[in-house]
């Protein structure tokens, strides 16, 4: 089963600085279908303007993977971690007991960026961030586990939930191939491109539901970038 989310029909809002999509009830957009995907719970497609940005609030119990896909984000938060984060590269943060971040786009043109939240395995547990660049090279024509909370996922960033943060850059008529486990789920948007996914087809930042799929055959239908995640 696969169900094509097209962008331009995702509930989101303006705010001025802010252009935000979402694809999973968020804020003031609810969708009593769109709750959650596995233990996926929201991704937002945001584009921050140049110089502004989100000011200092908390979270808590909540996985926040935030993969750039133009310009950069710089983060800062309660335990005294900073870092800028680039188009391509992923930081993650978790929530844990709770922590305060900030994340500004201090660039000088917009920033995009998929805001990916995840429920942990358990609540509760020390609040942690951490980042890490990406090279492009490494996930050219296939997929590369960029955050996990797998077991076998060693060369990842650490998130504590069942579930996985996969990406892949295909060039144009290219297939790369991810093997689903029997009663997982799987969120896949091409952050630039379009592909066919067992025969659906999603262009650029249009979200593909995914269950009851053995394999996903990912065929690049232009160049492409993609970001996965494997839900639990």
């Amino acid at each position: 089963m696969i169900e094509l989310r097209p962008f331009d029909r995702l509930g989101g809002g303006e705010h001025g600085w802010l252009r935000s999509k979402h694809h999973f009830s968020f804020a003031d957009y609810h969708d009593d279908q769109r709750m959650h995907w596995g233990r996926l719970r929201v991704w937002n497609d945001d584009e921050i303007a140049a110089g502004t940005g989100f000011g200092t609030h908390p979270h808590a119990n909540m996985e926040i993977v935030t993969y750039v896909t133009q310009g950069a984000i710089t983060h800062r938060d309660s335990l005294g971690n900073t870092g800028r984060t680039e188009a391509g590269d992923v930081q993650v943060m978790s929530a844990g007991t709770g922590i305060a971040h900030s994340e500004y786009n201090l660039e000088t043109d917009v920033t995009k960026l998929f805001q990916i939240w995840i429920l942990p395995d358990e609540r509760g547990g020390k609040p942690s961030w951490g980042a890490r660049p990406f090279p492009k090279d490494a996930r050219s024509g296939k997929f590369v586990t960029l955050a996990s909370g797998l077991a076998n996922d060693t060369d990842a960033l650490p998130i504590r939930s069942n579930a996985r943060v996969a990406g892949a850059t295909l060039k144009a008529g290219e297939t790369a191939e991810y093997r689903l486990s029997a009663g997982r789920y799987a969120y896949l948007v091409p952050a630039r491109g379009s592909v066919d996914v067992n025969g659906v087809h999603a262009q650029t930042r249009d979200g593909l539901a995914i269950a009851d799929e053995d394999v996903l055959r990912v065929t690049a239908l232009e160049d492409t970038e993609i970001v996965l995640v494997d839900a639990g």
